[in-house]
């Protein structure tokens, strides 16, 4: 009598392990299963390096971000409460992991800036190539001069393209709070950029 009870057990054993829906993920990842950790990475990582490098604007430092955020998800995973996608999770953790990121990658940029002499050209036109990358330098500059809340609220609103529901959930404010940080952050910009955005 007692097979069968072990039996039927080894099964949900084994297809819980096997599961890999959102949902089946998450239980797997709070359970400490490594390979749903892999499944994650390996299902997620793109679009958690897109983001840290739009955030961070380095695809060195993007990369160590992507990194932290898949070391701290095992950590992390316990305050998961199912309210949001677990991509939207994951860009949360990274949010969390930017701070010390974006400190050092605003300071490359602008040494890198400081030493930039010749911007390379990409089209027939050198001045209108000139102009963008400067433009883009300053935008850049202008980003990191930003505080790290308005920084992420522009680049989740302008560059992904997210609602302000979504970026309520990923940074844990009131959505009231996002468009308040994403008004003085573009106000901001536009002093920095003399009106150029």
């Amino acid at each position: 009598m007692d097979a069968l009870p072990m039996a039927h057990h080894l099964r949900d054993v084994s297809r819980l392990e096997a599961d890999e829906t959102p949902h089946g993920l998450v239980v797997r990842l709070q359970r400490g299963d490594p390979a749903a950790i892999t499944l994650v990475y390996q299902q997620h990582h793109t679009a958690v390096r897109a983001f840290a490098q739009r955030l961070v604007g380095d695809v060195e430092a993007a990369e160590d971000l992507v990194q932290d955020v898949f070391v701290a998800l095992p950590t992390a995973i316990a305050r998961f409460r199912g309210d949001a996608a677990l991509r939207t999770f994951l860009v949360s953790i990274a949010v969390n992991q930017a701070k010390n990121h974006v400190r050092a990658a605003a300071r490359r940029r602008a040494a890198m800036a400081r030493l930039a002499r010749e911007p390379e050209g990409t089209s027939s036109d050198p001045e209108r190539d000139t102009a963008r990358v400067q433009l883009g330098r300053r935008l850049m500059l202008a980003l990191d001069a930003l505080p790290l809340e308005q920084r992420v609220v522009v680049v989740l609103a302008e560059i992904e393209e997210r609602t302000s529901t979504e970026i309520a959930a990923i940074v844990g404010a009131p959505e009231g709070t996002v468009r308040t940080r994403l008004f003085h952050a573009k106000r901001k910009l536009r002093e920095e950029l003399g009106g150029e955005s």
